[in-house]
Formats: C-alpha cells, sequence, structure tokens
C-alpha cells in the first residue's frame, strides 16, 4: 500500500508535466507564429546577392489591386532571407543562361502590409482596381475564397513572386496573364499540366472563355522549371508565386519595413 501511495503521485505529476511541455510547445509556436519580429538581421537586399534582377515593387507603388502604396513598403527595393536569395541566385544564373533576366514583383512583405490587405478587403467601397484585377469577382468573396489571408507566406522572408524579362526582346516574358490577377487564369494549371509540362488549352478555358497559347504556356514553365530545379516550391493557384523548400523561418511572421538593408 506504501508504494501504491507513493507511486500514484508520482504517476500524476508524470502526467501533469508532460501535458505542460506539450501545451507549452503548442503555446510557444503559437507566439512564434503570431507576434511579428523586427529583427532583419537574417535578410539581405536582394539585388545585393541577385544584382541581374530587375525590380517593379508592386507594392510599393499604385499600381496594384489595393490602387494605394501598401504600409510596410518605404523603399522600391526586394528583400528576402540570406538562403532564399543565394538559391534566388542560382535560379538568375540559369535562366541567365537561356536569354532571360528575372523580374521581381514582391519578395519579403511586412505583416503591417497583410494587415492592409485585409482592411481592404473588408471596405467593399473602394473597387477602384477592381477592372485591372478581379473584373469577374465582387470584392466580397475575395477574402472568403481565399484571395486575401490573415498570414502570408511572404511575410516569413522566403517567397518571392517574378517573372521572366526577355533579353532579345527586352520585355516581359508574354506568360499570358498579369501578376496579381485574381482568378483561375493565374493557376499554374490553367489550360495545361504543369507537371508533365504539357499543353491541353483546347479543353481548358475560364469561365467567361479565356485561354492562354501554347507559347504562354511554355514561358510559364521556363521560369516554374528553373524555380524547381534550384529548391524552390510553386503554389497552385498563381504562376508567379515560389517559396523556398527549406525556409529557415517556417513559423516567423515579421514585421520591419522593406527598405534598403545596410551591410
Amino acid at each position: 500500500m506504501k508504494q501504491k501511495r507513493i507511486w500514484i503521485p508520482q504517476l500524476l505529476l508524470c502526467i501533469v508535466f508532460g501535458l505542460c511541455a506539450v501545451s507549452c510547445r503548442s503555446l510557444s509556436h503559437d507566439v512564434s507564429t503570431l507576434s511579428p519580429t523586427e529583427d532583419a538581421s537574417q535578410f539581405v537586399t536582394l539585388t545585393d546577392v541577385v544584382p541581374d534582377a530587375i525590380l517593379e515593387i508592386r507594392y510599393f507603388s499604385t499600381y496594384n489591386f489595393v490602387g494605394q502604396r501598401i504600409d510596410g513598403y518605404e523603399e522600391p527595393t526586394a528583400l528576402l532571407t540570406k538562403r532564399a536569395a543565394d538559391s534566388l541566385r542560382a535560379v538568375s544564373d540559369d535562366v541567365m543562361a537561356q536569354g532571360y533576366r528575372l523580374k521581381i514583383y514582391d519578395a519579403y512583405r511586412p505583416q503591417k502590409g497583410v494587415d492592409h490587405f485585409v482592411r481592404w478587403s473588408k471596405d467593399f467601397s473602394d473597387a477602384k482596381m477592381k477592372t485591372y484585377f478581379y473584373p469577374e469577382l465582387d470584392k466580397s468573396v475575395l477574402f472568403k475564397q481565399g484571395y486575401i489571408s490573415e498570414r502570408s507566406g511572404h511575410t516569413r522572408g522566403s517567397t518571392v513572386d517574378l517573372t521572366l524579362f526577355d533579353m532579345a526582346t527586352e520585355k516581359e516574358l508574354d506568360m499570358g496573364g498579369t501578376f496579381d490577377w485574381f482568378g483561375t487564369e493565374s493557376h499554374p494549371d490553367f489550360c495545361g499540366n504543369p507537371e508533365m509540362g504539357e499543353y491541353n488549352g483546347d479543353n481548358h478555358k475560364s469561365l467567361v472563355g479565356r485561354s492562354i497559347t501554347a507559347e504562354q504556356f511554355a514561358h510559364r514553365m521556363i521560369l516554374r522549371k528553373a524555380m524547381l530545379r534550384h529548391g524552390f516550391k510553386p503554389v497552385d493557384t498563381e504562376w508567379w508565386h515560389f517559396t523556398l523548400k527549406d525556409e529557415p523561418f517556417p513559423d516567423t511572421y515579421f514585421n520591419f519595413p522593406v527598405k534598403q538593408l545596410h551591410k
């Protein structure tokens, strides 16, 4: 009986401490996810690592789906984690050998910028950019359908939105659709099978009858294959969006502003 009286409290203590450990780990994960940090020490200015990249930072400008400069974009530059920037340099070297340069629309995005998107999505009276980015959608469905969300992989610092610039024509490569277009036309599998690199546009059109050509689909595949070769993974809704597979901060969201980092 004496042994049981000692053993039972010990067992209960083990259970309590075990549950506390699980709870604390869960709480720690939640805190890292929900509390954006201002620490930029593991980031670089992208063009310091990829000097051949062309920048067109849409959220510093007014030509974006909101129609104004986004909070947190203080300079028209691009930032990434060191690891992601090094991998993107390998992509740049790859496509340069094929006659192209990378053109960057967005890279690291501070949480305050994401919060700006969320506020905008709830103001149904502001639809001044509807014609250019979401003509077939009512603004009220953008958040519900996942076009706008409270968290973004960009805020973790290893995601980039980009396209290709053709050095022969000195123009952007024709991808058959614009950056940040809200619709099925932006999906990598629109008019084709991206896993196989096969075009099937004759059998695949949008709800309003849009399609892309075999050449436009092939252009998307040039970008996609180069990104995948060098450690990035795609998403199934945007042909321009890629995240480093081995991203260094998978659970951390940053909030420092987009501006030139001093070496």
